[in-house]
């Protein structure tokens, strides 16, 4: 096993944009109106996603699947300790003097079906960006790195979509069932224009971390089964 100077630290950067992503955005729901699309209603959630797919890309395509696999397994702990140290602390009695409990519930009670929804949606949606990257990688020789980050981040930015929202919300009434697919269909090409927005920025980070440690992986005798934690 290598030691690399900057792998730690790429993934703090993902773990750390992961949790943000589910404590700080999905509590507010924000609105803009856009020339063309018209209003835009979003959870605040969605500006953290794309980078952390942006980290994603990153990992897999300078250090492999195999280690990406690694850091994504410590963003699903991470996420699950803070869920259930979120739901711990909410559910602790308030004192009588302190009077922002039900701000404190809005902000950080999310329900056990939201944060599973999360938690199921994030662990197949950063697995199957991680794995089209890796294959794409091999496919394309190396060449064209705009098509393999943007291609994994419309695979798994399309898996995370598709199962968070009817997981978390189908049948409740907090989103209308009809309303749905217009709802994942905004959530989707927000995330992947944002990534797109990134390309230039992802590429100067592959180009200099790949020049900093002497590594440009190719996964051509990878295991790619999700569930091995070994190399």
């Amino acid at each position: 096993m290598r030691n690399y100077r900057y792998f730690n630290l790429v993934m703090v950067a993902f773990v750390t944009v992961l949790i943000c992503s589910n404590l700080i955005g999905p509590a507010k729901i924000a609105q803009i109106d856009l020339p063309v699309w018209g209003t835009l209603t979003f959870g605040a959630g969605v500006l953290f996603f794309p980078i952390s797919y942006v980290f994603g890309d990153i990992l897999t395509e300078v250090y492999g699947y195999s280690r990406a696999r690694k850091v994504i397994w410590s963003g699903f702990a991470a996420l699950a300790f803070a869920s259930i140290m979120a739901a711990m602390v909410v559910a602790l009695p308030p004192a009588p003097f302190w009077k922002h409990q039900g701000a404190y519930e809005i902000a950080f009670g999310s329900t056990w079906r939201i944060v599973l929804a999360s938690m199921i949606a994030y662990f197949c949606g950063e697995f199957i960006n991680s794995l089209v990257l890796a294959k794409m990688k091999i496919l394309t020789q190396g060449k064209h790195l705009w098509s393999r980050t943007i291609g994994s981040t419309i695979a798994g930015e399309a898996v995370d979509s598709a199962l968070f929202y009817p997981l978390a919300f189908y049948g409740t009434g907090i989103i209308p069932d009809d309303k749905l697919p217009m709802v994942m269909l905004a959530q989707f090409a927000l995330k992947v224009s944002v990534e797109v927005l990134f390309t230039p920025l992802t590429y100067k980070l592959v180009n200099w971390l790949k020049q900093a440690e002497n590594e440009d992986y190719y996964d051509r005798q990878t295991d790619f089964n999700p569930f091995r934690l070994k190399d």
